[in-house]
């Protein structure tokens, strides 16, 4: 294996034990708030509380609970150890692997993702439903917003005096600034109603659902347009303005004054030497941009009722659904474990120096 392969293993690997742990965390926590989540099952006629009325016509609120925490797996002790305090004294009980964490664990090794508080459903058919929708969207999102900071970026630093730039360019830093500024809810409405309001264009589709899994792909790419626009705005702006100065910098230096003398026109500078000296900091800002989408998608999905990951974390946390609400957090973790990891390969790519230590 070369050392690049070596080193991607190493990296993914960390990544994947920085996400169990934090997911574990998370885990954890959640069971301690687990009788908030029963407590909103028994008062809901459409949950597990149903079931357990069946099984027992005679269930009283006492044997509801219980029924509902053996379905559930909460009636076994939470980690391999616990620490009880009997007459002023601290011991500590070893229950070996009949307790939740393992069988959490074990179930994640399988690939199992544990079952809904909600309605003791196996979640892992929910989250690929929700991936299947989110993906989409925060992939154009993310090739929207590298391409666009590159074109963006390279218009603002073109000009004849690229440290201070005039004219349209001046406006379109202007505007870049104001757009930075925004919050993402805001840009999503603002969107909503110019392009999807009878009252104004109205040629946009503003909402999609789950019933819509059946219409022709044009039409699903359509309502893929306003909610992948809204993300793009909200990180392009840093990205383009980011990109610009970096380039301002690098044709300010001692070898773009030399590159200029021996013949070199402003364009073949920027494309040749400038943009490839300042992708370095556009590749940590990139290390951040999976998650700021990921996190956008919340907001979006909510506005735009889309049925992705952020919808469904914001309906699990709403409803104590804390097994959803772990297996969200550990795809997020990975996720941003795993940008950081190619930030840091693209830095060698981009700049030999740079050595990687696994």
């Amino acid at each position: 294996m070369t050392p690049l392969g070596r080193w991607l293993l190493g990296q993914v690997g960390r990544a994947g034990l920085a996400a169990w742990a934090i997911a574990s965390l998370v885990f954890l926590f959640s069971r301690l708030d687990a009788t908030r989540a029963i407590d909103l099952l028994l008062d809901e006629p459409d949950s597990l509380h149903s079931i357990a009325q069946a099984t027992d016509a005679m269930a009283a609120p006492g044997r509801a609970r219980q029924a509902i925490e053996q379905r559930l797996g909460l009636a076994e002790p939470l980690f391999y150890v616990t620490r009880t305090r009997q007459d002023g004294a601290v011991n500590w009980q070893w229950h070996g692997l009949h307790n939740q964490y393992h069988h959490w664990l074990a179930g994640l090794l399988s690939g199992q993702l544990g079952l809904s508080f909600r309605d003791g459903q196996p979640i892992g058919p929910r989250l690929r439903a929700a991936l299947a929708c989110t993906l989409p969207l925060t992939a154009l999102a993310t090739l929207g917003a590298i391409v666009g900071s590159l074109l963006l970026g390279l218009a603002l630093a073109g000009g004849p005096q690229p440290t201070s730039p005039s004219g349209w360019r001046a406006g379109l830093h202007l505007l870049l600034t104001g757009l930075q500024g925004l919050p993402l809810f805001a840009l999503a409405l603002g969107l909503l109603f110019a392009f999807a309001n009878p009252d104004a264009l109205n040629i946009l589709p503003a909402y999609g659902n789950a019933s819509t899994a059946d219409e022709p792909w044009p039409q699903q790419a359509l309502r893929l347009v306003l909610p992948v626009l809204a993300l793009v705005l909200a990180v392009l702006p840093e990205l383009a303005l980011l990109l610009a100065n970096a380039l301002s910098y690098e044709l300010g230096a001692d070898y773009a004054t030399t590159a200029r003398a021996k013949g070199l026109t402003n364009r073949q500078l920027l494309i040749r030497h400038a943009l490839p000296n300042s992708l370095l900091p556009l590749f940590t800002a990139f290390a951040s941009l999976l998650p700021t989408l990921v996190a956008g998608a919340v907001v979006v999905e909510t506005i735009f009722t889309l049925p992705g990951m952020g919808r469904l974390l914001t309906e699990a946390v709403t409803m104590h659904d804390y097994p959803v609400v772990v297996a969200g957090v550990l795809l997020t973790a990975l996720a941003r474990l795993l940008a950081l990891a190619i930030a840091d390969a693209l830095y060698a790519w981009a700049d030999p120096r740079i050595r990687l230590v696994s």
